[in-house]
């Protein structure tokens, strides 16, 4: 699944780390994860996921497990809006 249209004006890293967080948005993305996903270089993600925080798409959360990342869910796609394009 692909984060919403109106945020696939970004940055093409930041658009690839939505698009990744959006495939597990209930069980959110370990930056390891992520940048298996995205495949760039550690300070090229930590450039988009500061701009994507900075921007409100993106909750951090740290607790006693590995900190994990989710997106903002204006960023995540209504299922409805998905079956009614895939109709078309």
């Amino acid at each position: 699944m692909q984060a919403k249209r109106e945020y696939r004006e970004r940055d093409e890293t930041e658009v690839a780390v939505l698009d990744a967080l959006v495939d597990r948005t209930e069980e959110g993305r370990t930056v390891f994860e992520l940048r298996a996903c995205v495949e760039v270089d550690i300070d090229e993600l930590e450039r988009a996921l500061g701009e994507l925080k900075d921007a409100g798409l993106i909750t951090v959360e740290n607790g006693d497990d590995p900190m994990r990342i989710y997106p903002d869910e204006r960023v995540v796609p209504d299922s409805n809006a998905d079956t009614a394009d895939e109709e078309r």
